[in-house]
């Protein structure tokens, strides 16, 4: 009895590990990410020059762009961006990156520019300031909308609308450190509730009636496939509006500079 029993057991000790080689042998490859970039010195500058204010009686993230245009160290920022291997990043490597990519083309585009009073300066002629090159990743020369359109919009969180900066008052704030891929989600959570609570430029309620930026008008299409509605979105953040409320998209959209 003693010896059948011991047999199984014997058995199981050489053919276990074998049939576990065999398998993983056959097992598709473990994906292989790429790195995101050194953020340090973009969050070194984003604490220094990025600063809560109130301006015309709304809550702001101020940017001193006349600070950063005199500071050798945002040249090497925007280098990172464009010189760092895109290829391999995970999705969420990749939508962090391309987010913090935006954010940091535009603010170059007022630095290279300044001062100006609001970036829609920078049109020239029919060609608009959005459809400009912004700068070179990857190897292709993008523009504000190629990056936001064709890159960002495509992986399909409507988050971003939080998060991308486009240089003017009622953008959603510039938030004052890099995207990452580890706090992704956190991080564009709290840009949405952030914006939300701001009723200069995000939402206010008066009476049933919900004011909202144009910024759900602008992208409905991309709320709705998210929540099914623009307002069951903002009732994802929004949690306490009135029961049959009337979303109007009507918060005038100031394309004044967020900063000087």
């Amino acid at each position: 009895m003693q010896a059948t029993a011991a047999r199984p057991r014997f058995l199981a000790r050489i053919l276990l590990p074998a049939l576990t080689v065999l398998l993983l042998a056959g097992a598709p490859p473990a994906p292989v990410f790429g790195a995101e970039p050194d953020w340090s010195t973009y969050n070194a500058l984003l604490q220094q020059y990025v600063s809560a204010r109130t301006v015309n009686g709304t809550a702001i993230h101020f940017v001193n762009y006349g600070g950063l245009r005199s500071d050798p160290r945002w040249p090497a920022v925007v280098r990172s961006v464009e010189t760092h291997a895109v290829t391999g990043l995970s999705p969420a490597q990749k939508l962090a990156f391309y987010i913090n990519a935006y954010n940091i083309l535009a603010i170059n585009m007022i630095v290279q520019n300044y001062p100006v009073s609001t970036i829609n300066a920078l049109n020239q002629g029919s060609l608009t300031v959005w459809k400009r090159p912004a700068g070179n990743i990857g190897g292709r020369s993008l523009s504000l909308d190629d990056i936001e359109h064709s890159i960002i919009r495509p992986m399909g969180d409507a988050r971003i609308h939080f998060a991308v900066v486009c240089a003017s008052l009622s953008c959603p704030d510039l938030r004052r450190e890099a995207y990452t891929a580890s706090r992704l989600h956190a991080q564009l959570d709290d840009q949405a509730r952030r914006f939300l609570s701001n009723p200069g430029k995000g939402l206010r309620v008066e009476g049933n009636v919900v004011h909202v930026t144009k910024l759900f008008e602008w992208f409905a299409e991309d709320f709705t496939r998210a929540a099914g509605s623009v307002e069951a979105f903002v009732r994802r953040y929004v949690t306490d509006l009135p029961a049959g409320a009337q979303v109007r998209t009507d918060i005038p959209y100031l394309w004044n500079l967020n900063g000087a």
